[in-house]
């Protein structure tokens, strides 16, 4: 390699093997990974630590590396004043959490990334999630000068008091519980009067923007339908999935959702996405056709299991944790589509195919880019076009095909390749629910095959300090 072409820094997470650390490996920040040595230097040195933690799929983290790690001036900020520590918070989640309820404790509102300032016995004082150029460069010296200077005493006791307050919260957190009784008739109800309070019963999900998926309270739902049969229940429950699929949040062209809406309508998402929220939400609307057969619960099961299969598994049966939200140093842009692009691919269908996707020559988003969602039944659209049901399922099938396949021409978000255990485990228990609503072998053998790569590459056994098989 010449020497133009070598990258002006390199710092130790150059040896790290995460995506998310290995990004940051040419930033000129003198970064350290989490460990023994970075926490010793802060003592020895007796400077302040900072630790920044986010994910490789992360836009807001990606952003804020371009602003300000790989800004040579706020660098030599950084590393004049603080011992510089890069997480991974799907490698260390226990870091994460440690971190993310401190900054709660603070008053903050948590996200990545997450920036936490530590004192020289790793105990917090301060934290943040995403600071602009300015702003950080602002607080590094604030908070650098303030700590070498007259201020060290009071931003040790806050550290001291923040710190008494996790362990207190971590106390009460695993604490036996007084009694071993179950939850009672009305301590249930209560439970489930809490959660439809929060309702938006005109879009579905809960009455709030940002939106998450949140698949684990629509599956207490489904399961609390089971029990009672309350209409109300299921009728948001169904609100809910369509609104979600229909969305700008699930990938109309290859299946799988991102991870979460910025909006009420689902339109726009923060465009990562990630391997454990497709698993749950398999589960979800597998479960939900179970529960209610409807075939748009069937092809968001089948395609989102596309998505999978041909974006996140690898070779020998494990799957991949994400893909980025960013391509071409863009956020969305593998998914949204101009009116021109549109017509360069679909040819003569694109009038009635960007109808469908509510696509228009100005743009539904944001500098004439339109993000593919949907408003109306296949029922709907083809009375509105006098056309048959089957006639639009054959070419919304082909418009899929078409846009797919010019998307594959252009460059891919960045893939996160780690194979997290957990998050494995939901995808295997969504592929596994899946065949258990429509009993599909591809699904069985997909799970099988994620089974053994679990079982012989993940198991504690084969992964203690060398302990036998």
């Amino acid at each position: 390699m010449s020497s133009a072409s070598q990258p002006a820094h390199t710092n130790r997470l150059s040896q790290e093997s995460s995506p998310y650390l290995l990004q940051h490996a040419h930033n000129p920040v003198d970064w350290y990974p989490w460990g023994e040595e970075a926490l010793q230097l802060a003592k020895v040195e007796q400077k302040p630590i900072l630790v920044s933690i986010g994910y490789a799929a992360c836009h807001w983290c990606h952003v804020m590396e371009r602003e300000s790690f790989e800004n040579p001036h706020i660098a030599q900020v950084m590393n004049k004043y603080f011992v510089c520590i890069k997480v991974d918070r799907e490698e260390r989640p226990d870091v994460d959490q440690v971190y993310m309820d401190a900054i709660q404790a603070m008053g903050v509102q948590g996200g990545w990334p997450l920036n936490v300032f530590l004192n020289p016995e790793a105990k917090p004082f301060y934290g943040g999630t995403y600071f602009p150029p300015k702003n950080w460069e602002q607080l590094l010296t604030s908070i650098g000068q303030g700590y070498a200077g007259q201020y060290r005493q009071e931003l040790d006791a806050s550290a001291q008091q923040f710190t008494q307050v996790l362990q207190t919260s971590e106390l009460e957190k695993y604490r036996i519980p007084a009694t071993t009784e179950g939850v009672s008739d009305e301590q249930f109800k209560l439970l489930v009067y809490n959660v439809v309070a929060k309702f938006d019963r005109e879009l579905g999900g809960l009455d709030r923007a940002p939106k998450f998926p949140m698949p684990a309270i629509w599956q207490f739902l489904l399961r609390t339908h089971a029990l009672s049969g309350s209409a109300p229940i299921l009728r948001q429950l169904e609100l809910t999935l369509r609104e979600m699929a229909w969305g700008g949040l699930y990938d109309q062209v290859g299946g799988g959702f991102a991870r979460y809406s910025v909006d009420a309508e689902w339109l726009v998402p923060h465009f990562e996405k990630m391997l454990y929220d497709n698993g749950q939400l398999i589960s979800l609307y597998a479960q939900a056709y179970q529960a209610a057969p409807n075939d748009l619960y069937r092809q968001v099961v089948y395609d989102t299991i596309g998505f999978v299969q041909r974006e996140l598994t690898g070779p020998e049966g494990g799957f991949y944790s994400a893909l980025d939200a960013d391509s071409e140093g863009e956020e969305g842009k593998f998914y949204v589509w101009t009116r021109e692009e549109l017509q360069q691919a679909l040819g003569d269908e694109e009038a009635l195919a960007s109808d469908y996707y509510n696509c228009t020559a100005l743009g539904n988003w944001e500098h004439g880019l339109n993000i593919l969602h949907r408003a109306e039944t296949d029922d709907e659209f083809a009375r509105r076009h006098l056309l048959t049901p089957d006639v639009v399922a054959e070419l919304v099938q082909g418009w899929q095909r078409k846009l797919l396949a010019a998307r594959e021409q252009r460059p891919h978000p960045g893939l996160d390749d780690k194979v997290l255990t957990a998050w494995n485990a939901l995808m295997l228990q969504g592929l596994t629910d899946a065949y258990r609503a429509f009993a599909d072998p591809d699904f069985l053998a997909l799970a099988e095959r994620n089974a053994v790569f679990l079982r012989d590459n993940l198991t504690c056994k084969r992964h203690f300090m060398g302990v036998a098989r």
